[in-house]
């Protein structure tokens, strides 16, 4: 979806006056959750996310937020809770990061596979060692392939529409899987911007009758068992499980047609549209483009701009979607440019690159042609990617065009900061 194509896209019915407040991105993604009004919140506070959980805490204390909430001692708790109320068919939330992830780790891989529409805000942060509390997506990149639907915010009003599009993307019937909102540390999390808060008439219209949890629910007078022991080498075991798996990989690729929907629902109702899986800027008669995630894109876009108007025919890609990684749509980007530069903010160790730009490989093998490419890597434990750090990215990237070999390392944009 192109830039030009978001802007065109306008509420087709009107929506009530927005408030316009100041906010920071924690404070946007609990005002997001309170508008889906969920039934249970669970949270343990945890660097950078944990003014997200206090002003939950206050939201509910307040009487803005009609939710129960749990303070569970410690993350595997957290996630355990809200399982529970999910099989009740509670609408359900949390937040966390870094060793807050990896604490909840059991419960989070259980999750997609018990097909429980819970909304997890990711509040990314680096690697734990060397020791730092910064941001970076390390930790959201790690358990890209638990099973959970990911996408990644741009600005503060991103993540305050994303959050509440989540809860309808993971409860779609097509779905029924939990999403992550990452939000980028530091940068979103206690960056404050201007935000344009929906009326909460219009978020009920567009959420519409909650209807949580269908498939299974607990009941007292309806036992059953939940998650039992499947699969080993005899009886329907193997092929049980295998139905299981496939479910979940048919409500994945499902995912990506729905985050569409869900999008151009929410243009609709509300008047502010957000590319869905792919965004393209000044991409349509670029020759090479660079591809971004998450907050970074601003400064890019930025970048961009000062290249076109020195004559560099230079585009961006951004990545809203993670996963389901959106192949087709990047597909049709790709097929645009005859050069590109992936600039990540964590790093895949067994590739020696950064994820991003290992996944795009994939998509560029499916494209059927070579296009010459190069990982950057940035951002990482806080560090800032600056304009310059993307005029950078931009140079290497035209060498490429221009016949140049591409490195086999990765450039690290921060080495000499």
């Amino acid at each position: 979806m192109t830039t030009e194509t978001l802007e065109k896209a306008v509420a087709t019915e009107v929506p009530r006056k927005q408030k316009v407040i100041l906010a920071e991105g924690n404070e946007a993604a609990a005002l997001g959750v309170a508008l889906a009004r969920p039934d249970m919140v669970s949270v343990y506070p945890i660097t950078p996310q944990s003014s997200l959980v206090e002003h939950l805490a206050k939201l509910i204390a307040d009487g803005r937020m009609d939710a129960d909430i749990v303070d569970a001692e410690g993350e595997h708790s957290v996630l355990s809770v809200l399982q529970g109320g999910a099989l009740a068919g509670a609408r359900t939330y949390t937040a966390t990061c870094g060793p807050g992830l990896a604490f909840m780790f059991e419960p989070y891989f259980r999750t997609p596979g018990m097909r429980l529409p819970i909304v997890l805000t990711i509040v990314t942060r680096d690697g734990i060692t060397p020791q730092s509390v910064w941001g970076g997506h390390q930790d959201a990149m790690t358990v890209r392939e638990a099973g959970w639907i990911q996408v990644y915010c741009e600005n503060v009003q991103e993540v305050l529409d994303t959050t509440v599009m989540a809860f309808k993307i993971a409860e779609h019937h097509d779905v029924m899987l939990p999403v992550n909102v990452c939000l980028d540390g530091n940068y979103l999390s206690y960056g404050a911007s201007r935000v344009e808060l929906p009326d909460q008439a219009d978020v009920d219209a567009f959420m519409g009758e909650k209807d949580v949890n269908w498939h299974v629910a607990l009941d007292p007078l309806r036992p059953m068992a939940v998650d039992p022991l499947t699969g080993g080498t005899t009886g329907k075991g193997p092929q049980t499980f295998v139905r299981y798996r496939k479910g979940q990989c048919r409500g994945m690729q499902n995912a990506l047609s729905v985050i569409e929907e869900v999008h151009a629902d929410w243009a609709k109702r509300i008047g502010r549209s957000f590319a869905p899986l792919v965004e393209e800027y000044r991409l349509d008669d670029a020759e090479f483009a660079i591809m971004t995630l998450g907050s970074m894109t601003g400064a890019a876009k930025d970048a961009i701009d000062e290249a076109r108007d020195a004559g560099k025919k230079v585009g961006l890609i951004k990545i809203k979607t993670f996963s389901p990684f959106p192949v087709e749509a990047l597909k049709k980007s790709l097929a645009k440019v005859r050069a590109l530069g992936v600039i990540d903010r964590s790093v895949a160790f067994r590739w020696n690159c950064g994820p991003m730009y290992q996944e795009t490989l994939g998509v560029l093998y499916r494209l059927g042609r070579h296009i010459p490419s190069m990982s950057f890597i940035g951002g990482l434990a806080g560090a800032d990617i600056t304009i310059p750090h993307v005029h950078r990215v931009i140079a290497d990237t035209e060498a490429l065009l221009n016949g140049a070999t591409a490195p086999t390392e990765p450039v690290w944009l921060n080495e000499k900061d």
